[in-house]
This record gives structure tokens, sequence and C-alpha cells, in this order.
């Protein structure tokens, strides 16, 4: 057996875990919450249901390229190592600039601070101790991943089965709702039918609660025999949320109809209300809290790999590159992603920047996975051990799909789309004067 180096990343995680890691990325709050926005922007249950059949499909065909462009960089930093070697390092920095210093821990204080109000409604807690358990939540995952990855993989695997579990108490739910009535979850409306640009515009909330599917790749680095067990673990993961979300749906549309979908705040809720009372809407409160305490288990610990590969580069702070040699975690870059993420939930501003950075975020996924047309010109004769098929079919669709999606959510939200293009543009001199600053200092 092969001695791994101790300044090096242990390759620890299975199949089971690696797959665990794939839907505890995707799956969040927003399966509890936007299917409502959807619900309104269509007309009938068949688009509701083909929406998400589309986004899943979709999302499937990125999750493919990405099985592939693990295969043949199986690295800590995921699309980070993806724009290094294609593109140069630049443009590298560029994403970790706006993904792991911004978009990271953005989303992992939005989703804690959504995590400590469902828990604190769940406990009959005031809103005063909202902003406090945010933190807290983060700090203890912090704390458990320093140990190392299994540490960190056992947590996230007991939350994302809790999250599963969560979702099939929706599903039983919403068919014992029907009493029979089934076949109304597709009927059309009475009111007006929507326009096509909303049923387009719909697909853009789809895509982005399809999203965080990259996780893994981030991992990479700690996944054992990744040849074969990263395809695996991506498609029968990414496979499994699209069942889930189908599931979810059918029964959010079967327990409260298509025009009751539409007009709910909180469907997942009101679903649960209708069959158990309150004391039902407590239960799913604690689902959705324990999903999305799983989601930042996730993400801080794929964004700090992403943050210590940035460190190793010399693009970041070098004390940030070190991996741990007892624990082969990145304890540094740990850390400084937790911080920064606990102040953001604790100010509470962290809703514009993630505004800021969706589309600087999806226009990553373009970029990252339009280095699978480089990786396949320039290594020929290297055949990966996993190629996605119908190449090149599967990665333009997704390409093109999603760039349009970012170009109609541009045109719908000018000024957001505009500040995450200049958050971009600001990485420019931030890289070259690090550059500069770092040839000063003493090796």
């Amino acid at each position: 057996m092969p001695i791994e180096p101790a300044n090096a990343y242990a390759r620890r995680l299975n199949t089971w875990d690696a797959a665990m890691i794939v839907i505890g990325g995707v799956i969040g709050a927003g399966i509890f919450l936007t299917p409502a926005t959807v619900a309104r922007n269509t007309s009938s249950g068949t688009e509701v249901l083909m929406l998400w059949a589309i986004g899943g499909l979709l999302t499937l065909a990125g999750v493919l390229c990405y099985a592939e462009l693990g295969a043949r960089r199986p690295q800590a930093g995921g699309i980070y190592v993806y724009l290094r070697e294609a593109f140069g390092l630049l443009p590298a920095f560029l994403f970790g600039w706006t993904m792991a210093l911004i978009n990271y821990p953005g989303s992992v204080a939005a989703v804690a601070t959504m995590f400590a109000e469902y828990f604190c409604a769940a406990l009959g807690l005031p809103p005063l101790w909202v902003k406090p358990a945010a933190v807290g939540a983060i700090v203890f995952i912090v704390g458990v991943n320093l140990f190392g990855i299994r540490a960190g993989a056992w947590m996230q695997n007991v939350f994302t089965v809790l999250k599963l579990a969560a979702i099939a108490l929706l599903v039983v739910a919403g068919l014992v709702l029907a009493h029979g009535r089934l076949g109304s979850v597709l009927a059309v409306d009475a009111a007006p039918p929507v326009s096509p640009w909303s049923f387009v515009g719909a697909l853009l909330p789809v895509l982005f609660t399809y999203g965080g599917f990259h996780y893994l790749n981030d991992l990479a680095g700690e996944v054992r025999n990744p040849q074969r067990t990263l395809p695996r673990a991506l498609g029968l993961g990414m496979a499994g949320v699209v069942i889930c979300y189908l599931l979810a749906n059918f029964a959010y549309l079967a327990g409260l109809g298509h025009a009751g979908l539409a007009a709910s705040q909180a469907p997942a809720a009101d679903l649960m209300r209708r069959l158990f009372g309150e004391h039902g809407a407590t239960v799913i409160a604690v689902g959705i809290a324990c999903s999305t305490f799983g989601y930042c288990a996730i993400a801080i610990a794929g964004g700090a790999r992403v943050l210590q590969t940035m460190g190793a580069d010399g693009v970041f702070f070098r004390a940030a590159g070190r991996v741990d040699p007892r624990t082969r975690a990145p304890q540094i870059a740990l850390a400084l992603l937790g911080a920064w993420a606990a102040v953001l939930a604790y100010s509470g501003s962290f809703n514009q920047l993630l505004n800021y950075t969706t589309v600087g975020e999806w226009l990553g996924h373009v970029f990252g996975i339009g280095t699978l047309f480089w990786y396949r010109k320039h290594f020929i004769d290297q055949p990966a051990p996993y190629q996605v098929p119908f190449y090149p079919l599967l990665p333009l669709i997704f390409v093109i799909t999603v760039f349009g999606v970012i170009v109609a959510s541009a045109i719908h939200a000018p000024g957001d789309a505009g500040m995450s293009l200049l958050i971009i543009a600001l990485g420019v001199p931030v890289y070259y004067g690090w550059q500069r600053w770092t040839r000063r200092q003493p090796a």
C-alpha cells in the first residue's frame, strides 16, 4: 500500500460518502420553498413537473461532464484546478476570488441563518437567538472538520439521511392528502396562462435549486479510487436528487393543488400542517433545519479546499495552503472561511453578496465545463478513465443552455448581474497586487 505524503490529503471517502456529498450539497432549503415560485410562473402542474424534469436532465448533463473532469484531475480544488490548467492562473484566481472569498462564505452565512430560523422556531426560541445560533452552527461545523475528512463525512452522512427522511415524509403527506385525486395534479388552472417568458424564467430558480453538485469535485483529492468512484457517485447522487425533487413537487401538487402551491409562502409547512396540524409544521421545520445544516457542512468543507489550493499556488495566504500532517485537513483555510462566514451571518450582510455572485457562480460552471474541450484537444492520446457520453453534445447543451439562462437573468436583474461582473473584474488588480506583494516576501 503506497504511503501518502504527510502534507497531502488522505483518500478516505468511499462511494457512499461521495454520493452523500453530492446529495447533501444539492439539497438544501430550496426544494422546501422554491416550488411555490415555480408554480407562480406556470399555469399547470404539468408545466411545473416539466420544468423540474428539464432542470434535472440539464444538471445531469453537467454532472456527467464534471465526472470526466474529476476522473482526469482527481485533486482538491475542482473548477479552480481545471481553469488553472486550461486557461492559466489569472482566470482560476478570478473564479476563486468570486467563489471561495464571496459566494461560498455568503451562501454558508445565508443557509446557516435559515437553519437558525427553523431551529429556533422548532424549539420555540425568540428571534434574538437566530444570529448566535447561526454563528454557533458554523463554529461547530468548522470544529468537526478540523479533525479531518472522516469526521466531516460522518456528520454530513447523518444529516443527508435526515434530509432525505424529511422529503420522504413530504411525499407521503402529499399522497395521503390527495385522496384519490391524483389526476388533478396535472390540471390547468382557470386563471389566465402565464407568458412563455415567465415559463422560461421559472427555469432559473429550478437550476439554482439543482446547484451544488460541484462540491464533490472540490473534495476529489480525498476520494478513494477517484477515477471509478467520482463518476459513479456523481451519477448516482444526482439521479437520486432528481427523483427526490420530482416526487416532492408531485406531493406538493397532490396535497395543495397548483393554485394552492402558487399561493403558498412555505409549501412544505403548509402541506404538513394540512395533515398533522401545527405539530406537522414543527416536524418539517426540524427536517429543514437538518437539511440546511448538512448543506453548510459540505459547503464549508468544499470551499476550504479551494482556499487551500489557492494558498498553495501563492495567490492567497501561504499559511492557508497548508494541510495538517496529522488530520490531513486544511485547518487554516477552514478557520478563515468559517470566520468570514460567521462575520457575514452575524452582520446579516450576505443577501446582496449572494445576489451579486450568482452570475459569477454559473459563469464558473460554464467555463469549468468548457475546459473539457481543452482537455479533449490537448490530451487526445491520453483518454480519461471515464468519458462523458455523447460528447460533444452534452457539454454543448449544458454550456449553451446555462449561458442563455445567465443572459436571461442579466436582463431580468441587470443591477445584480453588473455587480457580479464588477466583482470579477476587481479581482484582476487584486491578483497582480497580490503577485507583487508575495514576490517581496521572504521564502
